[in-house]
Parts: structure tokens; sequence; C-alpha cells
């Protein structure tokens, strides 16, 4: 199900981009991502690789933004290493990104053909872990 085409943020890859260029260096930090927040600030975090499972960009962009008094996203992207472009959430940050934002805007595709896409675009039909926390309110 796609919705509406929403405006590819090229100033989020651009600064993705640029953190992956001039902070992944070695095996242990790989890619990098920026999200902009609800205010119009862009956070921006590397992955930490680990053989045990280290976070990717986007978890660890979550922790760096609350760590800055943001906890509202509206658009994320990650970017790889050595110019390879925007890369999309693996499985387990979609599931994390669609729990915490349930309405965030995820940038995939390649090159020419990047897009906007709301996060439940790229997981349909799953289960939200903030919907259980509804009855807590």
């Amino acid at each position: 199900m796609t919705t509406q085409a929403e405006p590819v943020d090229h100033e989020l890859i651009h600064a993705a981009a640029e953190v992956a260029r001039t902070r992944c260096r070695g095996d242990n930090h790989t890619m990098a991502a920026a999200a902009r927040a609800q205010d119009g600030r862009i956070v921006t975090a590397v992955n930490a690789y680990h053989f045990t499972g280290g976070p990717c960009a986007e978890l660890v962009l979550i922790g760096a933004a609350a760590a800055q008094g943001v906890y509202e996203l509206d658009t994320i992207v990650a970017v790889g290493d050595r110019d390879r472009g925007v890369v999309p959430p693996c499985g387990r940050c979609r599931q994390v990104l669609l729990d915490y934002f349930p309405g965030l805007k995820v940038i995939v595709g390649e090159e020419d053909r990047v897009r906007t896409v709301l996060v439940t675009e790229l997981l349909p039909d799953s289960y939200v872990w903030a919907d259980h926390q509804l009855d807590a309110e």
C-alpha cells in the first residue's frame, strides 16, 4: 500500500553522507544516520559494529536524539561509508523505529531514485509495541 509521495529531504541525506565520510573509519563504524526532529534540528549518529550484534546507526541515533532533548523525529535516513549511498533500515531497526515513531518518514532508494516512505510501509501489518502502552496512560 503506497500513499501519497513525500518530498525527499536532501539536506538530511547530505548530513548523513558527511558523517559517513568523516566519522566512519574502519570496521567499527560503517554506517551513519541522520534524522530531522519535529523542530527542524538534525541529529546524526554512527553505528557501533560488534560481532555480538552492536546497534545500527538508526538505533544509536534514537539515543543520541534523546540525549539532546529530541523525542519526536520526523524523517530519518541511513547512509553507508565508502560512498555506498542511502541504505534502507534492517528489519530490527524498522520495528524499533515503528515502535518509537509510528508516523516516521524514512528515506530509501538508490542514487536518483531515492524516495520518502512512511515506516509503516516498510513494515506492513505489524504489531506496534507502543499500542500496549495506551492502557497505561
